[in-house]
């Protein structure tokens, strides 16, 4: 495909004031590689990171942090629960930032689905996903995922605590330094698992109807948009379907995007499943329809910031046309790309190639590998 204009992907995007050089995204994808188990950044983690700022994305999105101990995926997850962490994220951003990207952090617990060995193969192939033994599960009622152990049901004090949590986690990730900080309500994990009804049975003030499940959305997005202040983007990343049979559908998720706004919200970053193992009808672009879904029901509102929400479509977008086409056809604002970059940490500019850029430095390639770059 060659475009006679400059590619939507390439033109910049502002969110709260802060000017993102493209509109691809390296979304959250854990990496499950702290060895010390500690939560704390290690070398590997900035080289990872700052490689695919370098690479040309204008925004990239750390992997998610756990904002408690047992809120942690698996015991080699990244972590925003105490001060001891903050330098390692700190060294994180200033690497992402000298490389020309916005720095984003997707700050999560994992619930009932927390506590699991790393999702590495295995000498047979294979990814476990059952739970560490010990391991404390928390959830909004008492019901396992399958292949996991059985949850407690959290008390409405336990609920506050962990907005607690989300808080002081917050405010770490502003004074480590990034602009943007992404609440996990995706993929199964503990506010995805309040917003569905498959695994959210309570009968009080969180539960019931969809008002009480979606409330620790709400209110967690409530109090941290006030602990981050004016001048840091906050996001949330939605399963916008479960894919399954009484669970979350698109159209539910459509209604909670406007109530997200207001309560704070600039980035509404699109993804699905994940709280069912339901068979996902997987295929070229399969959740950008859900963000076109989200975006029309946002349109014409406001975020607090006074800008418009930025709505993030991803999920097997593979090739440039592709991304494009979802951002000309006003599907979404943004494109996150994040298994091809896992191949390739230079797809950006690869990309600009693909759609007959050759200006390097629009397509964000350091003038040192110039020489190197498709003539």
């Amino acid at each position: 495909m060659r475009l006679m204009r400059t590619p939507t992907i390439l033109t910049p995007l502002t969110v709260r004031g802060l000017t993102a050089r493209n509109r691809l995204w390296l979304p959250p994808m854990c990496m499950y590689s702290v060895e010390a188990e500690d939560g704390v950044v290690t070398d590997w983690h900035v080289l990872h990171y700052a490689t695919r700022a370098m690479g040309g994305f204008g925004t990239v999105i750390v992997e998610a942090a756990s904002v408690t101990p047992n809120g942690r995926i698996s015991p080699f997850d990244l972590g925003l629960w105490n001060d001891e962490q903050i330098p390692g994220h700190r060294r994180l951003v200033e690497a992402i930032h000298a490389a020309g990207s916005l720095a984003g952090i997707q700050l999560g617990h994992g619930g009932r689905k927390a506590g699991t060995p790393p999702r590495r193969p295995d000498v047979a192939g294979g990814a476990r996903t059952d739970t560490i033994k010990g391991w404390d599960l928390v959830a909004p009622s008492a019901i396992a995922y399958p292949g996991h152990a059985e949850p407690r049901a959290m008390s409405p004090e336990e609920i506050r605590e962990t907005t607690d949590a989300y808080v002081a986690a917050a405010a770490r990730a502003v004074a480590a330094g990034y602009d943007l900080v992404e609440l996990h309500g995706a993929h199964g994990y503990l506010i995805h698992e309040f917003l569905s009804p498959l695994s959210n049975t309570r009968t009080d003030a969180y539960g019931g109807s969809p008002e009480g499940r979606r409330r620790l959305a709400l209110e967690t997005t409530t109090a941290v948009r006030e602990a981050v202040g004016d001048s840091t983007a906050l996001g949330m990343r939605l399963s916008a379907t479960d894919w399954a049979e009484g669970g979350l559908t698109g159209s539910d998720t459509a209604e909670l995007a406007p109530l997200l706004v207001a309560a704070g919200i600039d980035v509404l970053h699109i993804s699905s499943g994940g709280n069912a193992p339901a068979q996902v009808p997987v295929g070229p672009g399969y959740q950008v329809p859900f963000a076109a879904q989200v975006k029309a029901a946002v349109a014409g509102t406001t975020t607090p910031g006074g800008g418009e929400p930025v709505v993030v479509a991803v999920g097997l977008i593979t090739e440039a046309a592709q991304a494009e086409q979802a951002l000309v056809t006003d599907q979404a604002d943004a494109i996150a790309v994040g298994r091809p970059a896992l191949r390739d940490p230079y797809l950006p500019v690869r990309w600009s190639h693909d759609l007959g850029v050759n200006d390097w430095e629009a397509a964000g390639l350091p003038v040192q590998y110039w020489r190197g770059a498709w003539r």
